[in-house]
């Protein structure tokens, strides 16, 4: 990793790994209890309540000192009144992921007057001071989905694409980005972009009426598996659509995020692909940069030691970290973050 110290000498500066490595206090350690306040952008998806199992790990090995968590539950203002419940209580830097990237800019320009730090997990706020954010690309997402789904219909047919919320800087990157490059490369494909705001009954409801129209939908791309899968199946069952990869009339479907049930449905021919979204280094690297922010170290775009790239934005910085595409072909792998996760009632996969 590209890493400038802000300390006087370089041969005296050590990584930030070797610093969280260091430390032995808990969430609720005593020395720097509270110096750092998390706040859960929600819990009604399985992407989401994975990160936070991944944090807790974290925390409770040896993670810096934290506040308890807080829950924003996908509410704005909730997360405007939860980072001010933590910097009130003494948190020093602050995780977050809006959902609403253009409405935490007014709450961002308050802790940045405070030098306060804020580390933005999986969405970049459109304006306001960050200190770092911990994202994949998301346009590489789109860019991804559009070139399987492309590929695998021969460049014609009918899909559909579950948009998340497009005042979502996600939302809108993947949306772009699947557009210009159907538009692009496979101008044969129609595509039916459905808006959802990332609900889950909302994508079931419009293609439901999507399917009336137009039974012959060859592909589905949903920019959320952890919202989208579930109703997605449910209803492809109970139109006789939901037919294994490999048989006549199946729907070449391609998700995002990379959660146990995707590789399950992978598994089972149900769906065909997935790009894997780590929780598990989003919530590492949550913690990773906020307790550098802490000890006052800088970082400068390049590439990381971690296999990621950080860039510049207008705002601050992001880490972009990878987001591998999981197939048939590599599903059990052991490296992705899913068949690592532990889940009651399962056994893990290795």
């Amino acid at each position: 990793m590209r890493l400038r110290t802000t300390g006087a000498a370089a041969g005296a500066a050590v990584s930030v790994l070797a610093a969280l490595a260091a430390l032995t206090g808990c969430n609720r350690g005593s020395d720097a209890a509270g110096r750092i306040g998390i706040d859960l952008p929600r819990t009604d998806t399985d992407f989401w309540n994975s990160y936070e199992q991944y944090l807790q790990k974290d925390l409770d090995h040896g993670g810096p000192a934290a506040l308890p968590l807080s829950n924003s539950q996908n509410d704005i203002a909730k997360v405007v009144a939860d980072v001010q419940a933590l910097t009130g209580q003494g948190a020093k830097a602050i995780v977050m992921a809006p959902q609403d990237t253009g409405a935490i800019s007014a709450e961002l320009q308050r802790l940045a007057a405070k030098k306060i730090p804020v580390v933005s997990v999986d969405t970049r706020p459109d304006d306001g001071t960050v200190y770092m954010v911990v994202r994949a690309d998301n346009r590489a997402y789109g860019e991804k989905s559009c070139d399987y789904l492309g590929h695998k219909l021969g460049g014609r047919g009918r899909v559909a694409e579950l948009q998340g919320d497009l005042s979502s800087v996600n939302g809108r990157d993947r949306s772009e980005a699947f557009a210009a490059c159907m538009k692009k490369k496979y101008p044969k494909i129609t595509v039916h972009e459905l808006a959802t705001d990332w609900k889950g009954e909302v994508a079931s409801a419009k293609l439901q009426s999507l399917l009336a129209q137009h039974p012959d939908l060859d592909g589905l791309y949903l920019q959320a598996g952890g919202a989208f899968l579930q109703p997605t199946l449910a209803l492809l069952e109970q139109r006789k659509r939901l037919v294994p990869a490999g048989s006549a009339g199946h729907l070449t479907i391609i998700s995002n995020d990379g959660i146990p049930d995707e590789l399950a449905a992978i598994r089972a021919g149900t769906i065909d692909a997935t790009l894997s979204q780590p929780a598990d280094l989003y919530a590492k690297y949550a913690l990773f940069y906020a307790r550098a922010a802490l000890d006052g170290k800088t970082f400068r775009p390049g590439p990381t030691d971690h296999h990621s790239t950080i860039v510049k934005i207008k705002n601050g910085l992001e880490d972009q970290l990878p987001a591998p595409l999981v197939t048939k072909a590599n599903v059990d792998d052991a490296t992705l973050w899913a068949n690592q996760l532990d889940r009651p009632g399962k056994k893990q996969r290795r």
